[in-house]
């Protein structure tokens, strides 16, 4: 099981590099670990769990986050009266189309691997066409929008050794276009 000492953070070099990307069919240990980056999500969504454990909250971990230069990540986002937006992991994730419109969260973003609090809105693409492949090599295409959208960039971002902060205007930081959205 995945804990917080086991996510790497914000310093680390693996958090800068691009991750390697994934061939197929995955090895047993690399089976595990999607499945031990999904179960850490599950956990830390369940307030009793994630209290035992002292789980921070996460809707995504990359493999980069646990020190594994891959490009696969494990992204769970729940919506409203515990219906699941999205659930997956995405391996070689290619943004292949998206909106011309951002979109910001409205409170910024955060990261299991970034232990500060860095003001600011991150302006992300409101709308993706994702493909990717899931553990078993099966290729998928899909739209996201809103906030599934914006946590899988976050997460692609990690394999191509972005931060999330590395979007924000150092200058003025919560500036964004008067076409973006901010997204509650």
């Amino acid at each position: 099981m995945i804990k917080m000492k086991d996510i790497i953070r914000d310093g680390k070099p693996t958090l800068r590099a691009e991750a390697a990307k994934v061939t197929f069919p995955l090895t047993a240990e690399q089976k595990k670990l999607a499945e031990d980056m999904m179960l850490y999500l599950e956990n830390s969504q369940d307030p009793k769990i994630a209290e035992k454990y002292h789980l921070r909250a996460g809707v995504g971990l990359a493999a980069p986050q646990v020190d594994v230069s891959l490009q696969m990540a494990a992204v769970l986002v729940p919506g409203p009266d515990n219906e699941i937006l999205f659930k997956d992991v995405i391996v070689n994730p290619v943004i292949v189309s998206h909106s011309v419109q951002g979109a910001a969260l409205s409170e910024g973003e955060g990261c299991l691997s970034v232990d500060k609090d860095v003001p600011g809105y991150v302006v992300r693409h409101d709308r993706i066409t994702l493909r990717y492949d899931d553990v078993d090599g099966n290729e998928h295409k899909i739209r996201l929008k809103n906030y599934p959208a914006i946590v899988c960039q976050h997460e692609i971002d990690h394999l191509h050794g972005i931060l999330f902060y590395d979007h924000i205007d150092k200058k003025e930081p919560f500036t964004m276009d008067d076409s973006d959205l901010i997204i509650e």
